[in-house]
């Protein structure tokens, strides 16, 4: 027999309206939990009943949202329900109460022109009075209170990483190699230009491989410039993606280009992508245009210097 299976950890995420519930939720959704908001409260027991999926759903964590605006809302009603489901070994059930001073939640009512679900006739300071009295028992019942009055959405998502993170997940990281005769790639978010270093293209025996070949790469490499930039960038990208993780960032997209795509953005790509799968990280690689032909035109189209070329043409390397 297996080892048994952790139990499924919940979160039911309540407080009041305007607290942050929707930023929470979308936030926990980011991180990888399965999120359900304003579900009936007589659906809930059976959706806590339900047990995980097999395969990928399998032990993935539950948010669930519920607030005033909940059909069947009762505090003391939710309290029972979670009292009978954290008896069971396959479940670990925690509540999170969103807590915000009324004058802050009557501001961002005011920002948005929305009514106040709990007084939609009546002034929003009545609702939300109300709405503190009803959720009371939950605030005191709540194993985490967070209260946003002087948080912003990004300081608010930082704590909800910070609590409800499985470990440091790092942002699904790509690296793209490409011609900038052909174009940027779209959605990239950094893009480091490699067309100071030595071009293969006019090296005969050179043109017509890639930067997956090792004469190539032999070849950038022997570029004065080459060690040190290399060295930097790839200490640049180790500083900044640990960044990207703790600020949340799901993707990161880096770009090498060069003028054809085909020789040196190709090369680095490889050697960076090597450098930060040494330090942990799992990036994909994508050589957008290698499969392009070489052609001249292209390359002195890209401003290349009449003396450089014949300079590259005659290192027979």
């Amino acid at each position: 027999m297996g080892a048994p299976r952790p139990p499924q950890r919940i979160l039911l995420v309540t407080g009041l309206s305007g607290a942050g519930k929707s930023t929470v939720l979308k936030t926990l959704e980011d991180l990888g939990w399965e999120t359900v908001d304003n579900l009936p409260l007589s659906l809930l027991d059976p959706l806590l009943a339900t047990r995980p999926r097999a395969g990928t759903e399998r032990g993935r964590p539950l948010a669930v949202g519920l607030d005033s605006r909940t059909r069947g809302f009762s505090a003391e009603r939710i309290v029972g329900q979670i009292k009978k489901v954290a008896r069971r070994k396959d479940r670990d059930v925690e509540t999170l109460y969103l807590d915000c001073a009324g004058p802050e939640v009557l501001r961002r009512y005011s920002e948005t022109r929305r009514r106040h679900p709990l007084a939609p006739d009546r002034p929003a300071t009545d609702g939300i009075a109300e709405e503190r009295e009803l959720t009371a028992p939950l605030k005191r019942w709540a194993d985490h209170v967070i209260d946003t009055t002087d948080s912003d959405v990004p300081a608010l998502q930082q704590q909800i990483r910070s609590r409800f993170a499985s470990g440091a997940e790092s942002p699904t990281l790509s690296i793209i190699s490409f011609g900038f005769a052909r174009g940027l790639p779209r959605n990239a978010d950094i893009v480091l230009d490699m067309r100071f270093l030595r071009n293969p293209h006019w090296v005969e025996g050179l043109r017509e491989l890639t930067g997956l070949d090792e004469a190539v790469g032999a070849h950038i490499a022997k570029d004065e410039g080459y060690e040190e930039a290399l060295a930097r960038i790839e200490e640049l990208l180790l500083t900044l993606l640990p960044r990207y993780r703790d600020e949340g960032k799901s993707y990161v997209s880096i770009a090498f280009g060069c003028t054809g795509g085909r020789h040196r953005s190709v090369h680095v790509a490889e050697r960076v992508a090597a450098r930060l799968r040494a330090e942990g990280f799992s990036p994909t690689l994508d050589h957008r245009d290698l499969a392009t032909p070489p052609r001249d035109g292209i390359e002195r189209s890209a401003g290349a210097d009449t003396s450089d070329t014949e300079a590259e043409r005659s290192q027979g390397d």
